[in-house]
């Protein structure tokens, strides 16, 4: 697999980054020796990025990344990403960008990886409630502590980058992107491509919906999040599935699963250095990955674009909605 510089870092990283949040149990049951074998394929794959998160499941996901990495290889041959700034409370999450919970959560973090440092510590929502100062100045604190090596975010917008910014480096990003969620475009990847920022993009499947296996039918157990999301129930997402349909067509011209297309389609937008994609087993992960050894000509984008006129803009998740 290709590999490619993040940004302004002197990381050298896969094209491809193996995200973990299926495995924090926001997506229903999974089975842990499964997962673990899904982060070994991974390794040999070649992929050298894990994404992962405190809230994805508060531990449970950091742990068993940790361990499997742990089983299989080198610390300083892997960069791993983790994001903070979500906090519990009973049932819902809060966003906090403050000082102690950040710092509580990088600890915590620390201690779950099993290891003394992290590579990309990214705040993983946007808090309106906490200055910029605030979360910027314990990010570097961290920073100097050799706690973190990268300060990164995720979900934000130019504004809230530009605030962030005026206090501390921000040298990584981590927004969505697909087909049916195409927001970046338009500010934020020029926005990402001015500054060197490197760019993570998460969900090019959207979120299960372009790996093909969805109909109308299609239901999600209680414990899965989409089963509470409007962008899986009702006439846009039968409108949709269309258009998943037209989409794997186009992708049998191109002899592509369309997995694969997808994942393709989101890292030839320019500035996108890394698409994070999920897998709960092995051979999901094998359909994916070889998407980053693949190009799309101009005309190919261009027919994508033409095909996904009919699609209806998905929002994806958000804390308050988990």
């Amino acid at each position: 697999m290709h590999n490619t510089r993040l940004g302004q870092t002197d990381l050298e990283v896969s094209r491809l980054a193996l995200g973990t949040w299926s495995f924090g149990g926001e997506w229903g049951s999974f089975d842990e020796d499964e997962a673990r074998a899904t982060i070994h394929r991974a390794l040999d794959l070649g992929v050298t990025l894990f994404d992962t998160a405190q809230a994805y499941g508060f531990g449970v996901a950091e742990r068993l990344l940790g361990t499997a990495l742990t089983e299989a290889v080198r610390r300083e041959d892997v960069v791993i990403a983790t994001k903070g700034g979500l906090r519990p409370d009973g049932g819902t999450l809060h966003r906090d960008t403050g000082a102690d919970w950040l710092r509580a959560g990088v600890e915590s973090s620390l201690r779950n990886l099993g290891t003394d440092y992290i590579d990309i510590y990214q705040v993983h929502w946007p808090d309106p409630h906490t200055s910029a100062e605030e979360t910027a100045g314990v990010l570097e604190d961290l920073v100097r502590e050799g706690k973190i090596r990268h300060i990164g975010v995720s979900n934000y917008d130019t504004k809230q980058l530009d605030e962030l910014a005026r206090y501390a480096r921000v040298e990584t990003l981590q927004p969505p992107v697909h087909m049916f969620h195409r927001d970046i475009e338009t500010e934020i990847l020029p926005y990402a491509e001015a500054n060197d920022m490197g760019v993570l993009v998460y969900g090019p499947l959207a979120h299960g919906m372009l790996a093909g296996r969805m109909t109308p039918e299609t239901t999600f157990p209680d414990d899965d999040w989409r089963s509470h999301s409007a962008d899986f129930t009702g006439a846009n997402f039968a409108r949709n599935l269309e258009v998943v349909q037209c989409l794997e067509e186009f992708a049998r011209t191109l002899d592509l699963p369309l997995p694969q297309l997808a994942v393709t389609w989101a890292t030839s937008h320019p500035g996108v250095d890394v698409a994070i994609v999920g897998a709960r087993r092995p051979s999901q992960l094998e359909a994916v990955l070889p998407a980053g050894d693949i190009e799309l000509s101009t005309t190919e984008l261009d027919a994508v674009d033409g095909i996904l006129a009919d699609a209806v803009r998905m929002a994806g998740p958000s804390p308050e909605g988990m």
